[in-house]
This record gives C-alpha cells, sequence and structure tokens, in this order.
C-alpha cells in the first residue's frame, strides 16, 4: 500500500492536475477532425503506457501485476482509459469543451454514491440537497445551448449524454481505487498495466467503429497528442490517483469544481463561447452545488488510514 498524502502535497497534486485537465478540453477540441475520435485516444494511451512503463521501472515498482490482480487493472483500463475518453472525445463533436467540462463537474456525484454503495459509507443530507442546485445548473446550461441555436436539440442532447457516460466511467475507476485489493497494488503499476489494457480495448473499439489506423501530419496534432498523453494522462494520473486513495474518490472529485471554470474561459477565449446571463446563472449553481457538497460537514466518502 502507498503512503497517505498529507494536505500540503494533496494541494499541490490538485492545483497541479486542475491546471492541466482545465487545459486539455480545448486541446482535444484540435485533435478532433483528420483522425477519428477513436484512434486519437488509442494513440494517447499507447504514448502515456510506454511513458509509465518508463517511470515505473525508474520509479523501482515491479511491472509485473500481483497473481490475480489483472482484472482490477482491465476494469481500470475498460472504464477509465476507454469508456471514459472515448465517450468525451465524441461529445465534443457535438458540444463546445466548455459545456463538456461543466457536466462532467457532476463527477462527485456519482463517485460518493458509488463510494457508498460499495463501501457502506451514506451521503450526508446536505450533500443529497447539493446536488439539487448542481443539477439545475446543468440543465440551465443545456438550455442556453439550445436557445444559443450553437447545437441542434438532438446534437445537444447526445453530446451530454456522451458526456455523462464518460463521467460514469470516470467514477466507476475512481471508486475501484478506493477498494482494498486496489490499494494493494503500487500505483504506478496499476497505471501501467491500466493504460496498456485502456490502449487495448481503445484500438480495438477504434478498429470496429473507425476502420485502419488515420494519421494526421500536422505537428500541432502530435505536439497536441504528447500534451495529453505525458501531461494530461502519465503525470495527472499519477498525482490523482495517490489523492484518490488518501481522501477517497468522492472529496478527490471537488477537482471537478474547478476544471470547468478553466476550461469555459479557455472555450471563451478560443471557440467564442459567449456567457448570457442563463449560462452564468447556470454556471454559478452548477459550482455552489458542487461546493456546497464539499463543505458538507459529514464526509460522504472513507478517508483511507495510514498503513
Amino acid at each position: 500500500m502507498s503512503a497517505p498524502l498529507g494536505r500540503g502535497t494533496v494541494l499541490l497534486f490538485f492545483c497541479i492536475i486542475t491546471l492541466i485537465w482545465g487545459s486539455t478540453w480545448i486541446v482535444i477540441r484540435d485533435q478532433l477532425g483528420v483522425v477519428p475520435a477513436q484512434w486519437s485516444v488509442t494513440y494517447r494511451f499507447v504514448i502515456a503506457a510506454a511513458a509509465m512503463a518508463l517511470y515505473t521501472r525508474w520509479q523501482g515498482s515491479p511491472l509485473t501485476l500481483p497473481p490475480g490482480a489483472w482484472k482490477i487493472a482491465a476494469l481500470f483500463g475498460l472504464c477509465q482509459f476507454c469508456v471514459n475518453f472515448n465517450a468525451v472525445y465524441l461529445a465534443e463533436h457535438h458540444i463546445t469543451s466548455g459545456l463538456v467540462a461543466c457536466v462532467f463537474a457532476l463527477l462527485l456525484i456519482p463517485n460518493s454514491l458509488l463510494a457508498w454503495a460499495w463501501t457502506g459509507h451514506k451521503p450526508s443530507r446536505s450533500f443529497i440537497l447539493s446536488a439539487i442546485p448542481a443539477i439545475g445548473g446543468i440543465a440551465l446550461l443545456f438550455w442556453n445551448e439550445v436557445q444559443s441555436a450553437r447545437a441542434p436539440l438532438g446534437e445537444a442532447t447526445l453530446g451530454i449524454g456522451l458526456t455523462l457516460l464518460g463521467v460514469m466511467g470516470a467514477s466507476v475507476s475512481n471508486v475501484l481505487q478506493t477498494t482494498d485489493r486496489a490499494r494493494e497494488i503500487a500505483l504506478p503499476t496499476m497505471l501501467t498495466w491500466g493504460m496498456i489494457f485502456g490502449a487495448v480495448f481503445d484500438a480495438v473499439f477504434a478498429l470496429a467503429v473507425s476502420g485502419p489506423p488515420v494519421f494526421d501530419p500536422r505537428p500541432g496534432y502530435w505536439l497536441g497528442l504528447a500534451y495529453l498523453a505525458l501531461f494530461a494522462s502519465a503525470l495527472a494520473f499519477s498525482l490523482y490517483m495517490p489523492i484518490i486513495r488518501t481522501i477517497g474518490a468522492g472529496r478527490a472529485a471537488y477537482s471537478s469544481v474547478i476544471v470547468p471554470i478553466i476550461a469555459m474561459a479557455l472555450s471563451t477565449v478560443f471557440e467564442g463561447y459567449r456567457w448570457t446571463p442563463l449560462a452564468v446563472v447556470g454556471a454559478v449553481l452548477a459550482m455552489a452545488g458542487m461546493v456546497w457538497a464539499l463543505t458538507s460537514r459529514r464526509e460522504v466518502v472513507p478517508t483511507p488510514v495510514a498503513d
């Protein structure tokens, strides 16, 4: 088992990952075009898995999984690096990156509910109540997207539906990391094999849906891919997973409160997103609901103890 992080380290890691993940939505947008989304996801995790394997070897963690652990690593890879990312990439075909990030902010809710189902720690009443303004805010953002004609109703519905599918994939993988069996596996080893399995599932899915591999010769595509693979995947998940194992999946998801603010600011600059009063109210409600949930007096998930 890995030792829990101190508060200062948790805060530092959160600052880093929110800055990285807040910028990834706009980079993903640039990846869409010549290369089908499924192949872009595959390339990303082939590179990320290779980087994680090198880090794991350098760090001194085993490159082999303990007996019987491959099922956990495979489920982790399928949910986090296949279902989650393919859904998000496809969602950005239909709605703006800022709106995708706002919907993804709901990660806190399934994380906490799944943690309750798997560990028996019931969410507090205030946490449950906090979901009302959060969901209401997302509904307003959705309606603003339809009213502004940035996306037809069918497009907006499909984009948000795909994002919610990605949220569920991420949530299952997040809560999985809080289980005793997963915590017995060294994090670098878990991430390496999770990304390997994820890349394999991604490639199978890409072949089935999009046919043979397609490549984009633009330098910008490959620079963006390197950023997503090395910084937003290998580095960010190496910082995020220790946080989950230290403070639990529900509380760890508070990064989703900050990421949409960064993402929508970038969407405003690069995609011409216009903040209407309805969008502002929706964003404020969504963020307020998340902050309310996180400041509830009663914990919504367990905090792992030191080894």
